[in-house]
């Protein structure tokens, strides 16, 4: 059989009693099995490529983010930059009047006055947030009052619409794994660090050879009783849209001697060839007789139970795979995302393709707008009964709200809410998103990426949520993840983390990390003190401002401590992460915080040890045994993943 039709014998073939048979009829699973098992493992040969033409590649190494993203605290509205605590009392009834500094703080623009009590700063969206202020209040909330005045009256929170610095992509953090398909929300991660070029995986190329003497290329005429070659089109589009380099080398009649040659030809320039045709063993069919002659071993399988696609052949020659597939062009097509797709994919360093739509659960409360349809994205896990939904809430500027989500979910225009618990249909971005193998929800930490990084390169997907130690173990206690990374220190027994465990949560020591004060190099506020005396320095100087981290976090109880009851200027500015803290210290927007040891060095910041703390891990038991569970423990045992904490300044149990 050749391609599009069942083929006539001419004269020059052979007799149809010379036909062969058949030899073995093997199941797909079978037959699968061999032909993977004959090509792999193999080596994924890398290519450095630029943004614009690594579309759809996949990442042949760990990319590392260089930057924060944003890199200085940033305004999500157009308004006016503030200190909430200016605004404590405004209200509709009591407008709050402030006088606006003369300057106006543009995208691009660095701030060069300080926000001082009784002040604000013009703000656009994007535009960087002054020293001094920690909110900003929308534009349509204010009123003009009088010269260079205007009147708010509302209350502002603190940190209300500012992304704080590396509040999406934290410098040092694993920003994509190894095998990681690059699509647009990637790109945009990429670009946001500034990344011009990545290692991917090179695209495999696949040469495609249509076979019969009955075949015309479309845009030629159509002779009596020859028809187009449909499979040609169709293969190569099929490739290029499963991860191969397509390069179609044309239609070629039955004569073996030609074909051989072109076969040869295309198999030395390419990583993988498919026929079409010449698989039946009917007498114009000659493609099998030719692979024994290309290398070794030749022919895997010659006969598959599909229907259709029966006549499929299966070889390797010298390490490349050779397909042969059926002719008719439903056989061929069914045949190849069956079987061939699943290998082409694994060759370009693809995952394998999924269905495009799921149900799940969504854990928390999420709030919506009356009035308006909204699309909420989401990460999901595997829960206790079925897939888990969380909402990826870093703000609609954030790139990584975009780029770690799997799916969204939709919330209608006459809800205001979609209730904790509720079932929700989730959109997927790609076909082949998989529900990731290990859930790690709670603090992050640098070291985390260390230790699941073998995780990654031996396929297992990772999925990690940063919802502070708190968060992460209501999220455990609700057996919505494997692990809850924590560093809880309880003063009633001045112990970390083993007091906040309940029921059904085990503690897995995990590293110890150095807490202290951060400041600038030549700060003689700081430079030679304790962390407790450094404290006092800082508050009595009122011109010092220091940098907080939100509430829920190990690090905020530290602080509170050395504080006491005192609340310091910049104490309601409260970013989510290590790095930015670091980053409002070496922007001049704060004058100290606290921080991890390895966040103060990468920043070139001073530091002052005040604790070590313990970040440890709260283990769902009931999820002990699960092989991504086990896998993570092993790594965290091993003397690979120990030597690279220690590399990294922090100290294994």
């Amino acid at each position: 059989m050749s391609s599009g039709m069942i083929n006539t014998p001419s004269p020059k073939d052979r007799d149809n009693s010379e036909q062969d048979q058949f030899l073995t009829i093997l199941s797909r699973e079978d037959a699968l099995a061999r032909f993977e098992a004959a090509l792999f493992p193999r080596a994924v040969p890398a290519e450095k490529r630029p943004l614009a033409a690594a579309l759809g590649c996949a990442l042949a190494e760990d990319v590392v983010a260089p930057i924060d993203v944003p890199p200085f605290d940033r305004s999500n509205v157009d308004g006016f930059a503030v200190r909430s605590a200016d605004l404590a009392a405004a209200g509709e009834a009591s407008p709050v009047r402030v006088m606006l500094n003369d300057e106006v703080i543009a995208c691009g623009t660095a701030p060069t006055r300080p926000v001082l009590s009784g002040t604000a700063t013009a703000i656009a969206t994007g535009g960087s947030v002054p020293r001094g202020a920690d909110a900003v209040v929308m534009v349509e909330h204010t009123q003009p009052a009088g010269h260079r005045a205007i009147e708010i009256r509302r209350a502002a929170s603190p940190g209300q619409f500012v992304s704080y610095a590396g509040s999406d992509i934290a410098r040092g953090e694993a920003l994509l794994r190894a095998g990681t398909v690059i699509g647009s929300r990637e790109i945009g991660m990429l670009a946001a660090c500034g990344i011009a070029h990545v290692s991917v995986a090179r695209r495999p190329r696949v040469a495609i050879i249509s076979t019969g003497d009955e075949l015309v290329q479309p845009g030629q005429p159509l002779r009596p009783a020859a028809i187009y070659d449909t499979n040609g089109a169709i293969v190569t589009a099929a490739i290029s849209e499963n991860g191969g380099e397509a390069h179609f080398f044309g239609a070629i009649p039955d004569d073996e001697a030609q074909l051989e040659s072109e076969m040869r030809k295309a198999l030395e320039a390419s990583d993988m060839l498919v026929l079409s045709g010449g698989t039946s063993k009917g007498a114009g069919d000659v493609s099998h007789r030719i692979i024994g002659r290309l290398g070794k071993p030749g022919i895997i399988a010659h006969g598959v139970a599909l229907k259709p696609g029966k006549p499929l052949c299966l070889a390797v020659c010298d390490g490349k795979p050779v397909i042969i597939l059926p002719g008719f062009p439903t056989s061929a097509m069914f045949t190849f995302h069956d079987m061939i797709v699943p290998v082409l994919r694994r060759m370009a360093g693809l995952p394998p393709r999924s269905d495009a739509k799921v149900n799940a659960r969504v854990p928390v409360r999420i709030a919506s707008e009356l009035g308006r349809t909204e699309f909420v994205m989401v990460s999901l896990v595997e829960g206790s009964d079925g897939l888990i939904a969380y909402p990826t809430g870093k703000g609609s500027g954030a790139i990584t709200s975009f780029a770690q989500a799997d799916g969204f979910l939709r919330i209608d225009a006459l809800a205001d809410q979609m209730p904790a618990g509720s079932e929700a249909e989730v959109t997927l971005f790609t076909p082949h998103v998989r529900v990731p193998d290990l859930v790690i929800v709670g603090s992050h930490c640098t070291g985390l990426d260390l230790v699941t990084a073998p995780l990654g390169h031996a396929g297992l997907v990772v999925r990690s949520i940063a919802v502070g130690s708190l968060g992460g173990l209501s999220a455990a206690k609700r057996g919505e993840c494997d692990f809850a990374p924590i560093h809880l220190f309880d003063e009633k027994t001045e112990t970390y983390n083993t007091p906040y465990l309940s029921d059904g949560l085990e503690l897995v020591p995990g590293w110890r990390r150095m807490q202290g004060i951060v400041f600038r190099n030549g700060d003689r506020r700081f430079e030679g003190l304790n962390a407790e005396d450094a404290v006092r320095a800082a508050l009595a100087d009122p011109a010092c401002i220091m940098v907080n981290r939100n509430q829920g976090a190990g690090t905020r109880i530290l602080i509170d401590r050395l504080l006491g009851g005192a609340r310091p200027d910049g104490y309601w500015n409260q970013p989510r992460s290590h790095n930015a803290v670091a980053a409002a210290v070496a922007q001049h927007r704060a004058d100290w915080g606290m921080t991890i040891a390895p966040v103060a060095h990468a920043s070139n910041l001073g530091f002052i040890p005040f604790a070590e703390e313990h970040y440890d891990f709260a283990l769902v038991k009931a999820r002990k045994q699960r092989p991504a569970v086990q896998a993570f423990l092993d790594a965290l045992a091993s003397e690979a993943g120990r030597a690279a904490l220690k590399q990294a300044g922090f100290r294994p149990a």
